[in-house]
C-alpha cells in the first residue's frame, strides 16, 4: 500500500501527482486550509468558530437584517447560517426577531456585546494579516492583494450561483 510506504512519508508537502496540472490550485487550498486553522485558534479566543466573524461582519456592515438574507449573502448552506446563529444567540452576539414588515420573516441583529466584538475581531484579523505577511514588502502585499482579486473575480463567476453578490474590485478596496 503507498500511504505506509517510507518514500511516500518523506515526500508529505510536495506536490502530489495528481495535482500536477493545478500546482496554483493546490497551493491556494493549502494556503486557505493554513489561514482557516490560524483564523480559528486566534478565534477560539473570542469564543467564535470560524466562519461566525464572517455573520458578524455582515451585520455590522449592515445592520438588522432578514435571516434568509444572509443566507443568501454568505453563500451557506440555511442549515449552517441556523446552527451559527444558535450558538451567536447562545453567547449573547445576535437577536433574533420577526420582522415587523412580515412576521414570518426573522430579522438578525448584532446586541450590544456582539458590537463589542468588533473591536476584538478587528484585532483577529490585523495581527492574522501581519503573521501572514511577514517577510513581504508593501509592493509585494499590494501585489498579491491584487493578484487574489483577480483570483476571486475568475472563482466568483462560478460560484454566482450560491451567493447573492461578488464584490467587485471596487467594493474590496
Amino acid at each position: 500500500m503507498p500511504g505506509n510506504d517510507p518514500l511516500c512519508t518523506a515526500l508529505v508537502g510536495t506536490l502530489p501527482s495528481a495535482a500536477r496540472g493545478g500546482p496554483v490550485s493546490h497551493a491556494l487550498a493549502r494556503v486557505a486550509r493554513l489561514h482557516r486553522i490560524a483564523a480559528g485558534r486566534r478565534l477560539k479566543e473570542l469564543d467564535l468558530y470560524p466562519g461566525q466573524e464572517f455573520l458578524m461582519m455582515a451585520l455590522w456592515d449592515c445592520g438588522p437584517v432578514r435571516q434568509s438574507v444572509l443566507i443568501q449573502e454568505l453563500g451557506l448552506d440555511p442549515s449552517t447560517v441556523t446552527k451559527m446563529l444558535q450558538r451567536l444567540e447562545h453567547s449573547g452576539h445576535v437577536r433574533r426577531r420577526p420582522d415587523p414588515a412580515d412576521r414570518r420573516a426573522v430579522l438578525v441583529e448584532a446586541t450590544e456585546e456582539g458590537e463589542v466584538l468588533r473591536a476584538r475581531v478587528e484585532g483577529v484579523w490585523r495581527d492574522l494579516e501581519e503573521h501572514s505577511l511577514t517577510g513581504l514588502a508593501p509592493a509585494e502585499r499590494a501585489d498579491l492583494a491584487r493578484l487574489l482579486g483577480r483570483l476571486e473575480e475568475n472563482l466568483c463567476q462560478e460560484a454566482a450561483d450560491g451567493i447573492a453578490a461578488c464584490p467587485s474590485a471596487a467594493e474590496r478596496a
